[in-house]
């Protein structure tokens, strides 16, 4: 197996708004798409970053070779409670997951 930071050629993270986080899986080539797509459900993302599954949204645009998802942040954006002001960090933790080689 191989984790998702192997596979793809960039995971990025940021804010989508003050209430949304967006994490891009930009995969590079049509085949890496296709093992993340195949290798990555939603529900496997919701539970690695703590986030209901119902509310985790997956953009699939197979012409970029790019895989979204977007998730409501869990603090408000600059609130007391908000590690992450930016939204960078949480690309760390999809990217360390591991997804199947042969799917």
């Amino acid at each position: 197996m191989a984790s998702l930071g192997q596979i793809a050629e960039k995971v990025r993270s940021k804010n989508a708004g003050p209430f949304w986080l967006t994490i891009d899986v930009f995969c590079g080539t049509p085949s890496a798409y296709a093992q993340v797509c195949q290798g990555l459900s939603t529900a496997r993302v919701a539970r690695s970053l703590g986030a209901d599954p119902g509310h985790v949204k997956r953009f699939e645009i197979a012409s970029l070779n790019v895989v979204k998802f977007s998730l409501p942040r869990p603090a408000v954006q600059g609130a007391p409670e908000d590690r992450d002001m930016h939204g960078a960090s949480w690309a760390a933790l999809l990217a360390e997951l591991e997804i199947n080689a042969g799917a």
